[in-house]
């Protein structure tokens, strides 16, 4: 059964950090064709739109376009710090393989 993806608290907490609610964003997450294995993610702070599906927690929005929906369906959105530096990612089970960059993925 597909369930859209959800959102954990880190994520929300991350965005209450950067004061993206304040601004009147949300974190858009949307899959778009190219990458090196194929489809990567876009993340970027935006507008919500009428045809969004829009997750809400802690005061804040994560939203998915429609077109976006099916590839990330299941899908967590995390937000994760490392040695390396820190960043929003996508655990996505309908991904067969992924690239060492974290934002290719293939299906």
């Amino acid at each position: 059964m597909n369930l859209p993806p959800k959102v954990t608290s880190r994520a929300f907490d991350r965005l209450a950090e950067i004061g993206a609610a304040a601004d009147g964003k949300a974190l858009r997450v949307a899959v778009e064709g190219g990458g090196c294995s194929g489809f990567q993610y876009d993340i970027a702070l935006d507008a919500p739109k009428e045809d969004d599906l829009i997750l809400e927690g802690c005061g804040q929005q994560v939203v998915v376009d429609s077109i976006s929906l099916p590839f990330l369906a299941n899908a967590t959105i995390d937000f994760s710090e490392e040695l390396i530096g820190a960043r929003f990612i996508i655990e996505n089970p309908n991904a067969t393989s992924a690239c060492g960059c974290g934002t290719s993925f293939s299906m």
